[in-house]
């Protein structure tokens, strides 16, 4: 018999490790990883008309809106009806987390609460691919060759929003934004909170809690199926 699907969302400020949680936890309970950065990418490339869209805003450096997410990300969602997933970076918004709602409903929500410092810390020393959305963390995480990504030989770069002025803008839109969709989560229930500074230590306890909500998992998520 199949074991029940089972549907997360990590959120977290920039810099606080939601691609290397997400990662573990994909390995780990064989859920698959959905990244709406990724999503984006792939419909600017393929020249979709929500991809298109998308792309006028964030060449403009504007945030891509509400509506506009969700006609990227929840028609892939609704073919994904045999899947469990862990989506990271949407909603971001009230309204997604709403539209969201409507199309599936969550079993969890995490929410990483990663002190200032350490995310200024973290995101100065971030570059990145901007064609894959591969990240580099001097620190922990440094290419094979400096400024050099790993898979393509392509220049790295940093964005100029990862500098510490802009960082703290960032940082307090992201609180401004997430606040409601945090309330929602924590009516319904369904939010987990985890703090500290390092992924390595919040780990453990992640994986603790999944343990206790996943207890066995159908075959087929363990495997990867790239997305269409």
């Amino acid at each position: 018999m199949m074991a029940k699907l089972f549907r997360a969302v990590i959120m977290g400020p920039p810099g606080s490790g939601k691609g290397t949680i997400s990662e573990r936890i994909a390995q780990s309970f064989g859920l698959k990883h959905l990244s709406s950065g990724d999503f984006l990418r792939e419909n600017i490339a393929a020249n979709t008309e929500a991809g298109v869209l998308a792309k006028t805003y964030i060449e403009r450096g504007l945030m891509v809106p509400d509506h506009v997410m969700t006609r990227l990300l929840l028609p892939r969602l609704e073919e994904m009806t045999r899947h469990s997933w862990l989506m990271d970076g949407f909603p971001c918004t009230l309204a997604q987390a709403k539209a969201l709602n409507s199309t599936c409903d969550l079993d969890l929500v995490i929410s990483l609460n990663i002190p200032y410092e350490t995310l200024k810390d973290r995101l100065s020393d971030r570059w990145i691919h901007p064609a894959s959305g591969r990240v580099y963390n001097m620190g922990f995480n440094p290419p094979h060759v400096q400024g050099r990504d790993d898979l393509s030989g392509e220049p790295l770069i940093q964005h100029d929003n990862d500098q510490p002025e802009a960082l703290v803008a960032r940082l307090r839109h992201y609180k401004d934004v997430a606040k409601p969709v945090i309330d929602l989560y924590k009516s319904k229930g369904i939010l987990h909170m985890f703090s500290g500074t390092e992924t390595d230590r919040i780990w453990p306890y992640i994986n603790s809690l999944l343990s206790t909500k996943i207890p066995s998992r159908p075959e087929t998520d363990t495997q990867h199926i790239p997305l269409p």
